[in-house]
């Protein structure tokens, strides 16, 4: 009876083992992946979709973007999906140094929207596919800020889409210049205001005071520390200016460790050169402008492009007016009298500039932080 009951108890000790490994085990395998990409939920399951696509080195898009997806699902609806550069050796974790991957863009094939800042971006030709098919079915398109120069592939890349990059000069014509100029008008020329000194004031271009994108908007209440760029007027084709940058000297010390290096919304000195000598503010330069694109063999679409946009811009509220109206303009919707623009959570963006890839891997930014 003894050796009974202690064969009993050792089967019911083994069985219980077992069964603590198997529950071990299953908490393992539940782990859930991290996430490489974000989702909002529109208001509705006929909600536009707006696809969001962030990776440069210097705006911060990365914090922009997601800012601007939260304000468009939950003031007005959409749906929408925010991508991200990532080190496909470290996935989940932001690397806007990382050139070469932007995962999720398959998210573009049932996409209603494009909004893209990028930079210099060389991306694998299953990527880059996406966005061709996109642009080719004629569907709006939203660039921001780096936007203009959103690809570059190098002489030794080996891709199907070299015509995309910001320095394009081949055999493909209507491709010179790239993305940037075929699409959006314009392809990276040069910083007319000073860079991190000098900030922008946005006022109405003649005529642009009707056009539904000002709705809500004052003329000169637009304003962003990031300086104009330079673009080759007048810009081609139906291009139409809305938003001319006045360039704004800043009225205090430069301050490294300020987001908006000393500068502020309430500087109102014109300039009447920048930092290399050039004359600015005679003709002012568009910084926001609308225009249609048409890729060979595609269908013709409208696209709206705004070189004011960075992170840093957004805590403007007539900037994110501007970006709100826009998306509504380029898809075809009603623009609202005045969109509510209120930003959500706690949006606190860091300054504008380079970092080292050390910088990327200490802080070690995972996606799922940025929800």
């Amino acid at each position: 009876m003894k050796n009974t009951y202690l064969l009993i108890l050792l089967c019911a000790t083994l069985f219980a083992c077992k069964e603590q490994k198997s529950e071990q085990k299953e908490v393992v395998t539940e782990v859930e992946a991290p996430k490489q990409w974000l989702n909002y939920e529109g208001s509705s399951d006929d909600s536009k979709h707006i696809v969001l696509i962030s990776g440069d080195e210097e705006y911060r898009s990365e914090e922009a973007l997601p800012q601007l997806a939260k304000i468009l699902s939950k003031h007005h609806g959409f749906k929408c999906t925010v991508l991200f550069a990532q080190d496909p050796a470290k996935p989940g974790i932001v690397n806007s140094n990382y050139v070469n991957n932007i995962p999720g863009l398959d998210a573009l094939d049932s996409a209603d929207m494009m909004v893209i800042l990028t930079r210099f971006r060389a991306l694998p030709d299953d990527q880059m596919q996406h966005i061709d098919d996109y642009l080719k079915s004629g569907k709006p398109v939203v660039g921001l800020r780096t936007a203009t120069h959103a690809f570059n592939f190098k002489e030794e890349d080996v891709s199907l889409f070299k015509n995309y990059g910001n320095y394009y000069k081949g055999d493909l014509a209507e491709w010179t210049d790239g993305f940037g100029r075929l699409v959006l008008g314009e392809n990276w020329q040069t910083h007319h205001g000073h860079h991190k000194h000098q900030s922008t004031r946005g006022v109405f271009a003649k005529g642009a005071e009707a056009h539904p994108i000002t709705n809500g908007i004052v003329s000169g209440e637009i304003w962003g520390p990031t300086d104009v760029y330079g673009v080759r007027l007048p810009l081609p084709d139906d291009s139409a200016p809305i938003i001319l940058g006045q360039i704004i000297n800043r009225a205090g010390e430069y301050n490294e460790d300020d987001v908006l290096f000393g500068m502020k919304s309430s500087d109102t000195e014109l300039a009447t050169e920048n930092n290399t000598g050039l004359k600015v503010n005679d003709v002012l330069m568009p910084i926001s402008w609308t225009k249609s694109y048409q890729l060979p063999g595609g269908k013709k679409g409208k696209a709206f492009t705004s070189t004011i946009g960075a992170a840093t811009d957004m805590l403007n509220e007539s900037v994110r007016r501007l970006i709100v109206n826009s998306v509504f303009w380029t898809m075809g919707e009603t623009v609202p009298e005045k969109a509510n623009v209120d930003l959500v959570g706690d949006f606190k963006p860091s300054a504008y500039g380079f970092q080292t890839n050390e910088y990327w891997l200490d802080k070690n930014l995972k996606i799922s932080d940025l929800e």
